[in-house]
This record gives structure tokens, C-alpha cells and sequence, in this order.
């Protein structure tokens, strides 16, 4: 599904207590859940990813590249601390 600028109207209803929108065809999202934010007045959904594996969730990753890590202090562990 490729991005697109393209607007479209949609009316808002209730279902039971709930408000709700109907989503047009060009719009739609992939699965059956979506996670939903407020960003200021818009609301934001996504949809959920789920993955077969620990593999294919790593790959979605992106990855670090120019982000330095601040140096942390990690003296070695006493053994009088231990316990």
C-alpha cells in the first residue's frame, strides 16, 4: 500500500457507547487491530504487527547508526554486595 496525501471525508456515528468512523476502501488498514493515539486534536491509528518470531520482529527494526551512547559508570560488582 503506497502513502498518499489524498483526502477524504467520513462521517461519525455511535455504536453503542462507543463513537466510530467507517474507513474507506483507500484507506484501509492490514489485520484486526490497530493501536490509537491522540496527537494534539488528531487521532492516530496504526496498525498492530504481529510476528511469527523473534527474528522477524528484530528485522523490522531500524537500526542505530549515528546515535552515540553516553559512557555509564559500571564498576565491578563487590562480592559483599551480593548478598
Amino acid at each position: 500500500m503506497s502513502t498518499s496525501t489524498a483526502e477524504r471525508r467520513a462521517r461519525l456515528f455511535r455504536n453503542g457507547r462507543n463513537q466510530a468512523v467507517r474507513i474507506p476502501r483507500e484507506f484501509e488498514l492490514p489485520g484486526q487491530e490497530v493501536v490509537i493515539r491522540k496527537d494534539g486534536d488528531r487521532l492516530v491509528l496504526e496498525p498492530v504487527r504481529k510476528f511469527n518470531n523473534i527474528a522477524e520482529l528484530l528485522a523490522s527494526w531500524e537500526t542505530i547508526e549515528d546515535e552515540e551512547f553516553p559512557e555509564i559508570e559500571d564498576p565491578p560488582i563487590k562480592s559483599e554486595d551480593i548478598f
